[in-house]
């Protein structure tokens, strides 16, 4: 099976030496500096969306220039599928997984216990953002509209737009998931939005793989996710909460 996994990076960083991990440098079309990866600006690209489409812009490049691929992934350099850095999974890890009769790998879902998706994402973004996606999918896909509520009302969710999938599924998401962004990119106004809030396409996605899978119904495996960098927890639990309660710093 022919399988590529690209790890988005903005910076040289560490690379695991298993040839199934395809290191790009995303945004590389508004980077002050070329890195040694390959560029997410060659070929058919969104390079100069990276602000605002984060680690799409090299989900679109793969879409639109790796054709010879069984099964595409995206990992980030500081985010891996395993239980440890020193458990990565391998190519043939992968292997396995797809060849077992799944379609999908996902990590493990988050859980905000406390919060559904939507709640979190208002109290951490802007709920226009969320309007504006669910109005798109009332015109466009209604037949998502169910899905869409399921898990707007869920408590967990998959995130970091971290996934592998065969390719006929990764091309009909991506013409499902692209075709909404650019609809939302043209109605919603950003231009008040603070530097992280403008990474809205990306946020937005994050909730929109759950809405599309659940509506599909392709075979899922999860597996964990390790982060290479240390979380700060304590940190984000107490900016957690505070959002939870209407307080923004």
């Amino acid at each position: 099976m022919n399988l590529k996994i690209l790890v988005a990076t903005h910076k040289s960083y560490w690379m695991p030496e298993d040839k199934v991990y395809f290191p790009i440098q995303v945004g590389r079309a508004i980077a002050p500096q070329s890195l040694s990866y390959t560029g997410d600006d060659t070929g058919e690209h969104i390079s100069e969306k990276n602000k605002t489409f984060c680690e799409l812009t090299a989900v679109y490049w793969a879409w639109k220039n790796l054709k010879d691929v069984d099964a595409i992934g995206l990992c980030h350099y500081r985010r891996y599928f395993g239980a440890k850095r020193t458990s990565i999974l391998s190519q043939a890890d992968y292997t396995r997984l797809l060849a077992a009769g799944n379609d999908c790998i996902l990590p493990k879902k988050r859980n905000y216990f406390i919060e559904t998706n939507y709640s979190q994402y208002v109290h951490a973004h802007h709920e226009e953002d969320l309007i504006l996606t669910k109005a798109i999918l009332t015109e466009k896909y209604p037949d998502y509209l169910p899905a869409w509520e399921a898990v707007m009302k869920s408590t967990s969710g998959h995130r970091f737009n971290m996934f592998v999938m065969k390719w006929d599924l990764f091309d009909a998401y991506c013409t499902w998931l692209f075709d909404i962004l650019f609809e939302l990119e043209k109605r919603l106004d950003i231009s008040t939005y603070s530097d992280y809030d403008k990474r809205v396409f990306g946020f937005v996605s994050e909730r929109l793989i759950d809405v599309y899978l659940l509506t599909q119904k392709p075979s899922i495996a999860t597996v964990p996710m390790v982060n290479l960098e240390s979380q700060h927890w304590p940190k984000k639990i107490f900016h957690f909460l505070l959002r939870k309660f209407g307080i923004k710093r």
